[in-house]
C-alpha cells in the first residue's frame, strides 16, 4: 500500500484563490476562517496569517457536532490564550451560528464606533469567508443567509465575479473558493486531511488511509470501534519500519470479517472495508471523534 506522505494538491485554481484573497481584503472588515473541529490543526491553512494581511480574524471550528466536545473546548481555550477569537459551530444544524455577529461586533468594536461617529450608523459588517475544501463554507453561508440568500448589489467586486451574500441585518459575506497550501510538509497533516475528504479520494490509497485512521482511533477511542463494528481490539501487532501499518491492517481485516466483506475463496475484502470505515467516519456514524489535541500538535 502506498503512503500519503507526498501529497501535492495545489492546482491552478487554488493559486488563483490565493490571489483573490489578497486582492479583495480591502473590501472587507474581517476574515472568518472555517476549520474542521475534528482536525483543527491540520485544517488550518498555515498561509492564512500571511494571506489575511492583518485583518481581524474569527476562527470557527465547524462540524463540532461530529467532534469530541471536550477536545473542542480545549481547542477554543487554546486559541483564546493566544489572543484569538474562536467559536465552535455546526453549519448543518445551525448550532451557535447566532453567536457569529455578536463576536464580530466585539472584534470590530473600535471600527464600529468610528463608523457611528461618522454618521454611518447601521453600516453592515463585511467579512471574507475562507477555509480549505470540504470544511463547510457553503453550508455556513447558506445557513447564515437563510431563505433570503441573494447577491448584495452595488458593491465592489460583484462585476468581477466575486459574490457578496446578504446574511441578515448587519452582515455581508464575501465567499472565497476553498484553498489548500502548496505543500503538506507534515505527513500526518496530509493523512488527516484525506481522512475527512479534504483531499480527493482518487489521489489517495483508501486501504492505506483506513489503516492509518484505525491506528489513530484505536488509541483514543477504542470503545467506539468495538461498539460500531463489534471487533476485538486485543492482541494487535505493533508497527515497525518494515511492517508498515500492521496494527491498522489487522483492525481493517477484523472490520471486513465482522461485516461479511469477503471475496471468492473466503479472503477478506479490505478495499470495501476501507471505504466503509472512512465513509462512516465522515458521516458521523462512528460517533464524535477528534483526531488532534492542542498539546499533541505543539
Amino acid at each position: 500500500m502506498s503512503e500519503v506522505s507526498n501529497i501535492q494538491w495545489f492546482p491552478g485554481h487554488m493559486a488563483k484563490t490565493r490571489r483573490l484573497i489578497m486582492s479583495n481584503l480591502k473590501l472587507v472588515d474581517a476574515v472568518v476562517e472555517l476549520r474542521d473541529a475534528r482536525i483543527p490543526y491540520s485544517s488550518a491553512n498555515p498561509e492564512m496569517d500571511y494571506l489575511a494581511g492583518g485583518k481581524p480574524r474569527l476562527i470557527l471550528l465547524n462540524k463540532c457536532d461530529a467532534a469530541d466536545g471536550n477536545a473542542t473546548s480545549a481547542w477554543i481555550d487554546y486559541y483564546k490564550k493566544q489572543g484569538k477569537f474562536a467559536a465552535a459551530v455546526d453549519c448543518r444544524s445551525g448550532r451557535n451560528l447566532n453567536r457569529i455577529l455578536p463576536i464580530l461586533n466585539e472584534m470590530l468594536s473600535d471600527r464600529i464606533s468610528d463608523w457611528n461617529k461618522k454618521g454611518m450608523v447601521g453600516r453592515p459588517v463585511r467579512i471574507m469567508v475562507v477555509g480549505i475544501p470540504n470544511v463547510g463554507k457553503s453550508s455556513f453561508i447558506n445557513k447564515m443567509a437563510g431563505t433570503k440568500r441573494a447577491k448584495v448589489e452595488d458593491r465592489p467586486g460583484v462585476t468581477r465575479g466575486k459574490q457578496w451574500v446578504a446574511a441578515g441585518k448587519g452582515l455581508e459575506l464575501l465567499d472565497m473558493p476553498g484553498v489548500l497550501w502548496p505543500k503538506f510538509q507534515d505527513k500526518l497533516v496530509g493523512e488527516r486531511l484525506a481522512f475527512t475528504g479534504a483531499v480527493k479520494d482518487d489521489v489517495t490509497d483508501m486501504e492505506y488511509l483506513a489503516c492509518r485512521f484505525l491506528e489513530l482511533v484505536v488509541d483514543d477511542y477504542p470503545q467506539q470501534l468495538t461498539d460500531r463494528y463489534g471487533i476485538s481490539i486485543d492482541e494487535l501487532p505493533e508497527n515497525n519500519e518494515t511492517s508498515g501499518c500492521e496494527k491498522g491492517y489487522e483492525l481493517l481485516c477484523r472490520v471486513a470479517t465482522k461485516r461479511g466483506f469477503l471475496v471468492s475463496g473466503g479472503e477478506v475484502n479490505t478495499e470495501r472495508a476501507a471505504i466503509t470505515v472512512l465513509d462512516e467516519f465522515r458521516s458521523g456514524k462512528l460517533g464524535r471523534l477528534t483526531l488532534e489535541l492542542p498539546a499533541r500538535e505543539q
